[in-house]
């Protein structure tokens, strides 16, 4: 990832160096400095050069292979080497299907390590390529052609949607790279084809053979007629004219520095980057204390994002959907673009990722960085003394927004001036749509008696199945220091009695998390459960254990049956938390190679040697997200629904960090009019 200075509309203008080079070169000093465009470019040169490269062969992943946490902070403290640069590149044959993961030393152009793949412990991400082949492959097979004539619409009429397949120990995938596909009819080219399914009709594809295994066709439901052109003015109706302008401004300009991918702002610092298969990555928080820079986080990112579907239609109970592993969502960055996705004084950072065939590419503006007002921070006015004070809060925001078919999620992670770390995931973009069968009309071989009981009608025949979007977000926690454990926190209602006599008291009871094996937790508001990241070694003034305390947001865990394909593949999405003892090569919770894999990997397979856990290098795997029952209001765009978690500190200070927090100075538009007369504004 490289560092853009563009001018920007209005007047506002990006902040830091606006040389790439010397970004680049910022990036390849530091051991996680992002990949830069010239160190793909080596690594394309060495693998291309390799004999396991031909014209068929492309490659499926490029990413940083991060050295280890200890030789990082080695090399940061003078005690160490710089460590070698490395990078994880997968490579897939297309003809043959052959895949390997390999580990190729930058600074030495050479492969270190080659592993080949069976496909029995999963494949390696869906290409690009692979999707682009779908549309020819399912043409040229008669009987999907058949079937579509049967609904009343050709091939040159429909769309087709190829999606991942899961694990269904259906004998003739073994070892073959499967897709799943779906159809939907597209009445003109501007028209959005998702207001048009073609249900009842699936087929299964050999992306490698280029043939359909299994034609899945149980019957024709009518495909919905009406349009859901969300970009069509007649669609959106005559513009609200009511609303005034808002103008956000910074006259002296933004309060965060940018050195390379390194930023400092308030008593914050750290490090952004980003992968293909992650995307956004913040690395090395800490804050600044009294003078001293206390680490919090050594490396933070959602590391997966699984979007399970409820229907258990013939033609769609396999849709579960691993969004990084499968689809590697990095990739789909936007480009972003000032007043529509990021508002006010702005920082953009590029995106610098390969191509499949390992050319580097930038996605411009791929990262938005700014500040943001957001109220209160502190405020009192006292009754004896007479002192009424207040301060604002801002945060600084770091975010990036991903396209993933047809939803669009941005992720937002907030930086607050009292030590608060929050990340938010902002979900909109369009449903995932089926028919919607009418009273009486047959779903394979069932008939509908009444409301069909699995997904929501959003518009006339059409339908949108009930889903979850169960983001993982790893934390590789360092509060402090490497010696961490985490403290499960419960309230505790106390009958009345003995010591309790009018039944007003309740307490918390502290349970110490030990070992990995027991370390699968849920959240519980009844109790108001949370979870304190606490320093085994380190005290505050009041002689207790320094820590940060995870708030989690009380949402369902994954709701398929615990005996379910998609269970096994995702334990991770049936808790709320896990917690490992930190390894480098445990990076996601799913596992290395999600794309058919049959379970058993991932945090799996990560606490199944029950590590301790208690005064350890410990990573948090917390799993959050919405249970999405579709409403008609989500049709023909969705708003934005949110989703998030709050890490706040809890005995990391010795009192409020926020007390030197300025005073606003008094402004013309924070006065009030008189008589009905309208607010003074000041434009900067």
């Amino acid at each position: 990832m490289t560092i853009t200075d563009l001018d920007t509309p209005h007047g506002h203008h990006e902040h830091g160096d606006p040389q790439h080079g010397k970004d680049a070169e910022a990036a390849q000093s530091h051991p996680v400095g992002s990949l830069t465009a010239a160190e793909f470019a080596t690594v394309r040169d060495v693998v291309t050069a390799g004999a396991d490269w031909n014209a068929t062969t492309r490659f499926a992943y490029v990413g940083l292979w991060e050295p280890h946490k200890r030789e990082v902070l080695a090399w940061q403290d003078g005690t160490g080497p710089l460590p070698d640069r490395q990078a994880r590149v997968m490579l897939l044959d297309m003809e043959t299907g052959r895949s390997t993961d390999n580990i190729v030393s930058i600074t030495g152009r050479t492969v270190l390590t080659t592993s080949v793949l069976d496909g029995s412990a999963g494949q390696l991400p869906v290409l690009l390529a692979e999707f682009d082949a779908i549309a020819g492959i399912v043409a040229e097979d008669p009987r999907w052609v058949a079937a579509l004539a049967a609904r009343g619409t050709t091939i040159d009429e429909v769309v087709v949607v190829p999606l991942s397949a899961g694990h269904y120990d259906y004998p003739e995938e073994v070892g073959r790279r499967i897709v799943r596909v779906l159809a939907f009819r597209q009445d003109y080219p501007e028209d959005h084809p998702w207001a048009h399914p073609v249900d009842g009709l699936s087929a299964y594809v050999d992306t490698a053979s280029r043939t359909i295994t299994r034609l899945i066709d149980v019957g024709t439901l009518d495909i919905p007629a009406e349009g859901g052109n969300f970009d069509d003015p007649a669609v959106q109706g005559a513009p609200l004219t009511t609303l005034k302008p808002i103008v956000i401004s910074q006259p002296e300009g933004p309060s965060f520095t940018v050195d390379g991918e390194w930023v400092s702002w308030a008593n914050w610092k750290f490090q952004v980057g980003f992968d293909t298969r992650e995307g956004l990555v913040l690395r090395q928080l800490s804050f600044t204390d009294a003078g001293e820079e206390r680490p919090i986080i050594y490396r933070a990112s959602i590391n997966e994002m699984l979007v399970p579907y409820g229907d258990p239609s013939p033609v769609r109970f396999w849709q579960n959907y691993f969004d990084t592993g499968e689809y590697l969502f990095g990739r789909f960055t936007n480009s972003l673009a000032l007043g529509c996705d990021c508002v006010g004084e702005i920082k953009y950072f590029d995106a610098v990722l390969a191509d499949e065939l390992g050319n580097p590419f930038t996605i411009k503006n791929g990262i938005c960085m700014h500040e943001e007002d957001v109220g209160t921070l502190w405020k009192h006015g006292d009754m004896f003394t007479g002192s009424n004070e207040v301060r604002r809060q801002r945060r600084l925001v770091i975010s990036f927004f991903t396209t993933v078919g047809n939803y669009d999620y941005g992720f937002y992670w907030y930086l607050s001036l009292d030590g608060t770390i929050e990340c938010e995931a902002k979900l909109t973009g369009i449903l995932f749509t089926s028919a919607y069968p009418g009273i009486g009309e047959p779903i394979g071989e069932t008939a509908i008696e009444g409301d069909y009981a699995y997904a929501s009608e959003v518009a006339p025949g059409l339908g949108a199945p009930y889903h979850q979007h169960l983001f993982s977000a790893r934390l590789d926690m360092m509060v402090d220091g490497l010696s961490n454990a985490v403290d499960e926190i419960d309230g505790v209602r106390l009958p009345m009695g003995p010591g309790n006599p009018h039944g007003n008291a309740f307490t918390k009871k502290t349970t110490r998390l030990t070992g990995e094996a027991s370390s699968g937790r849920l959240a519980d508001a009844s109790v108001a459960r949370a979870w304190h990241i606490v320093n085994t070694e380190k005290t505050n003034r009041l002689g207790r254990p320094t820590g940060y305390v995870l708030q989690p947001e009380q949402s369902p865990t994954l709701m398929a049956d615990p005996g379910s394909s998609i269970a096994k593949r995702a334990e991770f999405a049936t808790k709320h938390l896990f917690v490992t003892q930190y390894d480098p090569a445990e990076q996601f919770a799913a596992g290395d190679f999600v794309h058919q894999n049959p379970g058993g990997d991932g945090i799996t397979k990560y606490i199944a040697g029950d590590r301790p856990i208690d005064g350890e290098d410990i990573v948090l795997w917390h799993t959050f997200g919405p249970t999405h029952f579709p409403r008609i209001e989500d049709w023909p765009v969705m708003p934005v629904d949110y989703a998030k978690f709050t890490l706040k500190p809890y005995g990391f200070f010795g009192a409020n960090p926020a007390m030197n927090v300025p005073a606003n100075e008094p402004v013309s538009h924070c006065s009030h009019g008189h008589d009905g007369a309208a607010h003074e504004h000041t434009h900067h």
